[in-house]
């Protein structure tokens, strides 16, 4: 019998939106009893941070400290729930996004803005406080890990530029450059697919969505594209499973009413 893996695609906590997804999500989490939780990254959403609203009116108002918070207090009321239940704690994967990597960017081109008290800092984020495995980037793109035969990462690179791989057809495009089970998330999109070869060797491909309950004001009708939820894979087995797409709106019937 192989595990429960409960996979939470970008979050983005966001100072102006409120976290009332994470109490559905730790409730959920909760009463399923996942082996493995992975979150694929792009849990703080960081808009102080982001080198493409800067100058812009929107920058204004922008604030460290509150987007730093909102990433913390979804983590908290994520993980409350499974914490006081004194069940065995699944284990706990996070993959750092292009959002979280923003701050090592930044110290990149402003290194006094460093300071584990007053600064910017990768340990003000507290990943090692929430999760067994935390998987940074490796250079410009974000690192792999691979658990029972599934290799996750919060975007797979095609070519020597390190652009994600995308497209129409993502997930099939996952598995083409990759040739294993994947599993990715940062376009918010959702897709899903399957390869068997004549060895019988089966490999899928998965890209995750976005655990967003709002839309983001810089992607218009971008937003329109995107699926909201979180998927949830039974019986992982040397990279194959049963994939369960658990939409925003039934986990807000569930547990938000």
């Amino acid at each position: 019998m192989g595990k429960d893996y409960c996979i939470v695609p970008d979050i983005h906590s966001h100072p102006n939106h409120n976290n009332d997804r994470a109490d559905w999500l730790g409730q959920f989490i909760k009463d399923r009893k996942p082996d493995v939780v992975v979150n694929m990254g792009d849990t703080w959403d960081l808009p102080s941070l982001s080198s493409f609203d800067k100058g812009k009116a929107s920058f204004n108002g922008a604030n460290y400290e509150k987007d730093m918070n909102a990433g913390l207090d979804f983590q908290d009321r994520m993980w409350h729930p499974i914490k006081q239940s004194k069940k065995k704690q699944p284990r706990k994967v996070f993959l750092v996004g292009n959002h979280e990597h923003r701050l090592k960017k930044v110290l990149e081109y402003e290194p006094h803005l460093a300071g584990d008290r007053y600064g910017i800092s990768f340990k003000n984020f507290q990943l090692e406080h929430y999760y067994h495995d935390v998987v940074d980037y490796e250079g410009g793109t974000p690192s792999i890990i691979t658990i029972d035969g599934i290799s996750f990462a919060h975007f797979f690179v095609s070519g020597l530029m390190g652009r994600p791989i995308g497209g129409e057809h993502h997930a099939a495009s996952l598995l083409a450059k990759n040739y294993s089970s994947c599993v990715a998330a940062h376009s918010h999109t959702v897709d899903w697919a399957v390869r068997s070869g004549s060895n019988g060797k089966t490999i899928m491909g998965l890209v995750a969505g976005v655990f967003q309950d709002y839309n983001s004001g810089w992607a218009g009708t971008c937003n329109n594209l995107w699926w909201q939820g979180l998927v949830y894979l039974k019986n992982v087995e040397d990279g194959v499973y049963e994939p369960e797409f658990i939409s925003m709106e039934s986990l807000r019937k569930a547990y938000g009413e």
